[in-house]
């Protein structure tokens, strides 16, 4: 059973919200630091005056009840979500997931085309569009679920709540563990899947079997982790500390969230380049006016806990049989095609000519 849902924060968080952002206690800062010691002090300043004199909730909250929106339990959860019927011939039912720090909201753009292909040239392929918000995610409850276990969810929503017997999927970043997931546990029910990431190396793989391009994908994630995975560390072992802080600062959380963004995106040095501020600051409100920011960073600490086994040590990747399309953007770390096929039934194997990870 479904309920409908709308937005309707009240006032009082958007005033207290005002005047916490002008007591914010500001921190000094390097000279000339730009996003060289994390988020950009100048960027984030004048973020913060956007938000504080032109940017109107009120006006983003009408946009997202544009699209249908609903809540149902199940397993005892409350879980929200986006349900916008295809236009056309037999839609096809697809599933949206998204991951840390996204949201419901990123896919904004894409639903009209998916959804009423035809007025964007494509008469063919109409779907049936739901995007869940993740457990612990913004209208979700607040409770911290592994990929495995928001998959389980997943497929009730589908079937038991939404009638369908057979389905597709689709993710990004948890997203993607989430879809893989999806269709790994029920392979009778999911068709086929898409994903814009796939696993990275945990340390289980067999390095004399691996190629030359797996190996040099190999040193590269080693890298990566070790300039930018510090964020991924702290919320995958002591997501409570960091948690404080954020939900009770907009400001620090705004300068969480933007640096991922600034540093995930292919913006060519330019975040806006690759969102607005309204766009940044929208996606930054649903985790504040929520209160979601600890909820959502301690699922790296459950997922963390579901990848390894009894004795602490990573668990092997199972392959997924079901078939998998990839596109793989120019700012997202560089897999090779024969890493992908270690993990999923590939396809597809598209890369794109501009995106980061917030595809």
């Amino acid at each position: 059973m479904k309920k409908s849902f709308k937005i309707n924060i009240a006032q009082s968080v958007l005033d207290d919200l005002k005047t916490r952002i002008a007591n914010t206690r500001w921190i000094d800062e390097p000279k000339d630091a730009g996003w060289n010691y994390g988020t950009n002090p100048k960027y984030l300043h004048e973020l913060m005056t956007y938000w504080q004199t032109k940017y109107d909730w009120r006006k983003q909250e009408t946009m997202l009840n544009n699209f249908p929106q609903f809540t149902t339990e199940i397993d005892g959860i409350k879980i929200h979500f986006l349900y916008l019927k295809g236009k056309g011939k037999n839609p096809k039912p697809l599933i949206l997931t998204r991951g840390w720090p996204d949201c419901f909201y990123r896919f904004y753009k894409v639903l009209p085309m998916l959804t009423d292909p035809a007025s964007f040239g494509n008469a063919e392929e109409s779907f049936d569009v739901i995007v869940p918000s993740i457990p612990g995610f913004g209208f979700s409850d607040h409770l911290a679920l592994s990929p495995d276990k928001v998959a389980l969810l997943w497929a009730k929503l589908m079937k038991d709540v939404l009638g369908y017997q057979s389905f597709f999927a689709a993710g990004g970043d948890i997203g993607s563990g989430v879809t893989k997931f999806l269709a790994l546990q029920n392979p009778e029910l999911v068709k086929a899947i898409h994903i814009t990431d796939v696993d990275y190396p945990n340390g289980s793989e067999d390095k004399t079997k691996m190629t030359d391009a797996e190996k040099k994908f190999v040193t590269f994630i080693q890298g990566w982790w070790a300039e930018g995975g510090a964020y991924n560390m702290l919320q995958s072992t002591k997501p409570q500390t960091l948690g404080y802080g954020l939900n009770d600062s907009p400001v620090g959380l705004a300068s969480w969230i933007l640096e991922k963004f600034y540093a995930w995106s292919d913006n060519k040095g330019n975040i806006e380049n690759s969102f607005t501020k309204d766009e940044l600051i929208t996606n930054i409100m649903i985790y504040w006016v929520s209160q979601s920011i600890n909820s959502s960073i301690r699922m790296y600490k459950e997922s963390f806990i579901a990848a390894l086994d009894k004795d602490g040590k990573p668990l092997p990747i199972k392959k997924i049989e079901t078939p998998t399309g990839i596109a793989l953007f120019p700012a997202e770390a560089q897999f090779p095609l024969e890493w992908a096929e270690r993990s999923v039934n590939v396809q597809q194997f598209t890369k794109m000519p501009k995106g980061g990870h917030f595809a």
